[in-house]
């Protein structure tokens, strides 16, 4: 193809040329293939894309469909219980309840029901009204000396840098309006964090926001914002479910003069946070340091946020937490399924235990310490539904926290382009063009009536349980398909055996 190319390509180019050098007329035609021949050369020489050096300027219509391929597969492709990380029923009731329109769907479900993988709850004949409170928990220990009375659902840890502006304006005048709050990130507290939402301040491995010239804490610069009364909670992040291990990442090309100053960095570099803090380097260094942050804050609750790893070193906060008499307000568990750090393909994929597993795990043992009734426990990782609410609920976490959800309630299509600063609706991006594209008055509304009416339902799906109140959800509440199994051998052989066999299938 490249010397076909090359050879046809100067052939038409030079007859175009004669013909409208002969007619003389209609010159922006052999222009035009010139400029498209002078391009063809180039490909047929350069060295970095094989695809191009074959089939000069056809090679580009490759990297053209492969930019928009998400969007394609949504558009043409894709079913209502296809679309990976989140399909595409899940996105459009948030989409609905967002926008505050009705959720139902009709026809019935499209998943399949008679499969191990199925999870639904175990519905009461005498099914209760629903509360119209939206649920609330106090967070604060016996150490903390202004505990917060946070919702049940809140948003969870996106830095500004990786979101928008306008996206973290919006985030926070819901989280105010609805009465929820809004986790910073590990970014820094920027002005567009303080639109009257109430904040829980994260604080990662590069401290940024609070740091010195040398990258290190600086309790000063802490002191300072940590005291401020939209900061309702600081969070140590000790790790992330996206990426743990690693790291955080914020490309040079998001990193604006703004971000730089609010992070105490240099503009334009790509910043990189270590994998581990510099403050402390074990179980001990760790409490130490929520009990310094605690006190700094003028005793407002603080706590850690981790993705489990070595069930090991968990167990040695425990022990420490004991011997040391420092417990933290609260620990999140975040979910090897969570991602809204960029990450290698290894870490998302392969590094981390998921939030089911991990969230049985923090229970137990918090309970074999007997630390369980001395602090809250927050999940995080894909809690997007009411019924993953629910199940967080059921399995131990007092409270839940979410970030992709909020970014679909603010427009956000899946658009898989969160790392390369072009988030076609603004959201994930730092480009002032395609920033401009997102309302923040509209989408505002739409991250309250989202959290909103997520909570509603989780009333409505308690009250079809034949429960009052949350402290009654627990995982009898729930039933799953491979429990079928054994119902269809008991009473239902001739109902209920092909089951096992599409559960193998």
């Amino acid at each position: 193809m490249r010397d076909k190319f090359l050879s046809w390509g100067i052939v038409l180019v030079t007859a175009t040329w004669i013909v409208a050098l002969l007619i003389r007329a209609h010159y922006w035609i052999p222009i035009l293939l010139s400029a498209i021949y002078a391009l063809g050369v180039y490909n047929a020489y350069q060295s970095k894309h094989a695809i191009l050096r074959n089939f000069p300027v056809l090679g580009y219509f490759r990297y053209f469909f492969e930019s928009i391929s998400p969007e394609m597969q949504q558009y043409f492709i894709e079913r209502e219980t296809d679309g990976k990380p989140f399909p595409r029923n899940q996105r459009s009731a948030v989409y609905r309840r967002a926008k505050n329109l009705s959720d139902t769907v009709a026809f019935g479900t499209q998943l399949e029901v008679n499969h191990r993988k199925y999870e639904g709850i175990k519905h009461s004949i005498y099914a209760k009204s629903p509360v119209e409170e939206l649920p609330r928990v106090w967070v604060g220990g016996e150490q903390c000396t202004q505990p917060y009375h946070a919702s049940l659902f809140n948003i969870s840890a996106m830095s500004f840098g990786a979101l928008s502006d306008r996206a973290q304006m919006s985030l926070n005048r819901g989280a105010k309006k609805g009465n929820f709050y809004h986790n910073t990130g590990e970014g820094g507290i920027s002005p567009y964090h303080m639109e009257g939402g109430d904040l829980c301040w994260q604080i990662g491995t590069g401290y940024f926001g609070c740091r010195d010239e040398e990258g290190k804490f600086n309790p000063q610069l802490f002191e300072k914002y940590s005291t401020l009364p939209n900061v309702k909670m600081v969070e140590i992040k000790l790790s992330q479910g996206a990426k743990p291990g690693h790291g955080g990442v914020l490309p040079g090309v998001k990193n604006t003069p703004e971000i730089a100053k609010i992070r105490h960095v240099t503009p334009g570099m790509t910043v990189i946070s270590p994998p581990s803090h510099s403050s402390f380097s074990d179980a001990a260094g760790l409490l130490r340091f929520v009990q310094k942050l605690r006190e700094l804050s003028g005793g407002k609750p603080v706590g850690f946020k981790l993705c489990i790893g070595d069930t090991k070193e968990f167990e040695d906060i425990c022990v420490q937490m004991n011997v040391l008499k420092i417990y933290p307000d609260f620990i999140t568990i975040d979910g090897a399924e969570g991602g809204t750090g960029a990450a290698p393909p290894e870490f998302s994929d392969g590094v981390g235990m998921p939030l089911e597993p991990a969230l049985i795990f923090v229970n137990r043992t918090l309970n074999n310490y007997n630390l369980r009734s001395k602090l809250r426990v927050i999940a995080s990782g894909k809690v997007l539904t009411s019924l993953d609410i629910l199940r967080a609920v059921a399995m131990g976490a007092d409270m839940c926290n979410n970030a992709r959800g909020f970014m679909f309630s603010l427009g956000c299509i899946q658009a898989l382009r969160c790392n390369n600063n072009n988030c076609p609706t603004g959201v994930a991006t730092q480009d002032k063009m395609l920033v401009k594209g997102l309302d923040v008055t509209d989408k505002s509304e739409r991250v309250y009536h989202f959290h909103k009416n997520t909570l509603h339902t989780c009333n409505e799906l308690i009250a079809a349980a034949g429960r009052t109140s949350y402290e009654e959800v627990d995982a009898t509440m729930f039933m799953r398909g491979d429990e079928f199994d054994h119902l269809a051998d008991l009473y239902f052989p001739d109902i209920l055996g092909n089951v096992k066999q599409k559960a193998r299938s």
